[in-house]
């Protein structure tokens, strides 16, 4: 644990001397302790670290207290193992937007953060940068699968991001664990339909029957199979906007595995997952407070035609 600890903090975010570190956790007893470690490697690294709690948020995206956004703001790296995920949310915008490096990792937990962090960092910077790079220069993704996935939408004039752990830089920001290189759709542009088949957030296990969500005109209209009913119920409170294809990503991180944690499983070679809500983050135009993710697995994606994935086999 403690050479994972250091990774997050020397080989990603750079942790120097004298700088403020802030780390931000909720009550959840396994992400306060890993809270802890990581205060306490910073201040092994002489940093300025201050550990914040906050109440737990009511959803994925929802802000944290104004207490909180003024330390992180204020600090120089800023790293949140929290229960709900605070990557979708303005004051990690803003906190970028004036330099702060920044790490977030919703539903870290001890096991994840062992396993992931000895994946080689170098290849898996390789491939989420090939990948963005890729999704960049697009126009239009298709996806489909075997258990009924056929999903097309539009990208261009969006910049694909490389979410691959150097976190080194003024300003950058990223999940730990890191291991995908990710888009956010245009708005208005999805058509068809997603078989989710392997985890989506909020449930933490696998799903025991796929989910089906069909697409139109950029929006989830119909929610089948499985625990469709209860998933949609998380994004009505919000309203409609929660239900705007907000996200597509492809895994490119060889040590993650299928666990039912989206924060590991959305970095699994050979998958990808598509998130509803949220997107003004990353380069989208849609700001709610709910930014849902789910898993697909053993994909074909094709990007202007070009195939990145075949049947789960990463091509890149």
């Amino acid at each position: 644990m403690k050479s994972s600890i250091r990774t997050v903090l020397v080989d990603c975010l750079g942790v120097r001397e004298g700088e403020n570190v802030v780390v931000v956790v909720d009550p959840h007893p396994e992400r306060m302790g890993i809270g802890v470690e990581l205060v306490a490697g910073a201040r092994e690294l002489n940093a300025e670290a201050v550990l914040v709690e906050i109440s737990e948020r009511e959803s994925h995206g929802a802000e944290p207290p104004t207490t909180a956004r003024e330390a992180i703001l204020a600090s120089d790296v800023f790293i949140a193992p929290t229960s709900k995920s605070l990557s979708h949310t303005t004051a990690r915008k803003d906190a970028n937007a004036r330099g702060v490096r920044a790490a977030t990792m919703p539903q870290i937990t001890r096991a994840m953060l062992e396993r992931t962090m000895t994946a080689d960092y170098g290849e898996v910077k390789r491939r989420s940068q090939a990948i963005a790079a890729l999704l960049t220069s697009g126009t239009e993704v298709t996806i489909t699968s075997d258990k009924g996935t056929d999903l097309t939408f539009g990208i261009e004039g969006r910049d694909g991001i490389s979410d691959d752990g150097d976190l080194r830089e003024k300003g950058s920001f990223g999940n730990l664990p890191a291991g995908e290189g990710f888009i956010a759709p245009l708005e208005g542009t999805a058509t068809g339909s997603i078989v989710f088949d392997g985890s989506v957030v909020p449930f933490q296990e696998l799903l025991e029957e796929p989910i089906t969500v069909s697409m139109a005109d950029g929006f989830a209209v119909d929610f089948s199979g499985g625990r469709a009913e209860e998933w949609r119920s998380h994004m009505e409170p919000h309203g409609r906007d929660a239900f705007n294809l907000a996200e597509l990503g492809v895994g490119t991180n060889e040590k993650a595995t299928l666990t039912g944690n989206i924060l590991e499983d959305e970095k699994i070679i050979g998958t990808v997952h598509l998130a509803f809500g949220d997107n003004h983050t990353f380069g989208g135009t849609v700001t709610v407070p709910s930014h849902l993710d789910g898993l697909v697995t053993a994909p074909t994606v094709e990007i202007d035609g070009k195939r990145i994935l075949e049947a789960g086999k990463l091509l890149i």
